[in-house]
């Protein structure tokens, strides 16, 4: 079976594009319709807490009905739906329901767009790295698009972005192909006695640190740049310089991978999460310390999120492969995220940005402590 390598592509390019739109600006869009910084990282926030609960339930429906891409195509409907309701509305309460609804059905399609990419892959599995920097691309051009052209038009604009980008997502939808399951999976492992191993516990504990780590980043850098001077087309493009090294990282994944090992990649990535946390809370009045910090996120989430969903594709193999998948997502975007996104809300007006910055440091220093202690690539006994 051919590989839909431009199909994939572009289902990840609009999905990610989204990312690039939503996460910088809706924020300052919330900002101008007077909302607290609670208000905002409570809203912000529904997009993990969906995660948290949507993407296992999503998939233990695809593994269920082996209808990935069926399910796909309707959170692509739903979400674009669900989105429009924004047009109309400004109170916190229904803005609540409205944000729930998006989060629940878009969270549900990239964990089993990531599974049906490794299908597709089947023994080429080091390429993945390869479609999913169309990602990046996405996010950089409408990060770099979106602040651009909110310096000349109200922060409403965001709203027409992001429901052009939904459609694009949608369109992506209905062109990708489903994939039949690899050969030979079908008697994997019980979700359960995978879990137990110490390895895959640690491996999900340290990716909820990560993610927990950037709540800060996605819901309030934005408005920590812009408290500082910097106008909107100088946000895009620090958010697109973290987003291009990123892709750089992801061209040379499959060689680093095979040179250096997950783990290692692993301890290196959190590392520098903690090191680029400090630099963002203290160091943003040195326009040096700005772009360093930005270019850490190359490791930070590029060689981060490669090395974990590479271990969770190879550590939950077969009929388990979607709900390995939703559970990575789950612990950290989803519960990693929330946590890091309603602690900064609560926070950031009382201790400001550095310390709060500093907090997600500590996170990331978690994050690697159960990496060194607990996550290697193979487990005493065990022959992967």
């Amino acid at each position: 079976m051919q590989l839909p390598y431009w199909r994939l592509s572009g289902y990840y390019f609009f999905y990610f594009a989204f990312v690039g739109a939503f996460s910088p600006y809706f924020g300052l869009y919330l900002q101008s319709l007077s909302f607290s910084a609670w208000d905002i990282g409570l809203l912000m926030s529904q997009m993990q807490l969906m995660r948290l609960i949507g993407p296992y339930l999503w998939g233990w429906l695809a593994d269920q009905g082996h209808r990935r891409i069926t399910i796909v195509r309707l959170a692509g409907v739903i979400s674009l739906s669900g989105f429009l309701a924004f047009f109309w509305l400004e109170r916190l309460g229904s803005m609540l329901v409205a944000m729930a609804v998006l989060a629940f059905f878009w969270s549900a399609a990239l964990p089993l767009v990531e599974t049906l990419t490794f299908d597709h892959l089947r023994e080429q599995a080091a390429r993945y790295s390869r479609i999913r920097l169309w990602g990046s691309v996405g996010f950089i051009v409408t990060v770099l698009g979106t602040g651009a052209l909110l310096d000349r038009v109200a922060p409403g604009g965001v709203l027409w972005v992001c429901t052009l980008i939904l459609a694009g997502i949608l369109l992506f939808a209905l062109l990708v192909p489903e994939a039949p399951p690899r050969p030979g999976t079908e008697d994997a492992a019980p979700v359960g006695s995978i879990l137990a191993q110490p390895r895959v516990r640690a491996l999900l504990a340290a990716c909820f640190t990560m993610s927990a780590a950037h709540g800060a980043y996605y819901i309030f850098y934005s408005i920590h740049l812009a408290d500082h001077g910097y106008n909107k087309s100088e946000v895009g493009l620090l958010w697109s310089l973290g987003v291009a090294a990123e892709i750089v990282i992801f061209v040379f994944m499959p060689r680093l991978t095979q040179r250096f090992g997950l783990r290692r990649i692993l301890l290196w990535s959190f590392a520098a999460a903690a090191l680029r946390f400090l630099l963002m809370g203290w160091g943003v009045t040195v326009p040096a310390l700005v772009v360093l910090a930005q270019l850490l996120h190359a490791l930070t989430f590029g060689a981060y999120h490669a090395a974990a969903i590479a271990a969770v594709s190879r550590w939950f193999p077969g009929n388990s492969q979607a709900r390995g998948q939703a559970l990575y997502s789950s612990m950290s975007f989803g519960a990693g995220g929330l946590l890091g996104g309603l602690v900064s809300g609560r926070i950031w007006d009382g201790v400001g940005a550095g310390w709060t910055y500093t907090l997600s440091a500590l996170f990331a220093l978690a994050g690697w402590w159960l990496v060194w202690r607990w996550v290697w690539e193979r487990d005493p006994g065990r022959a992967d």
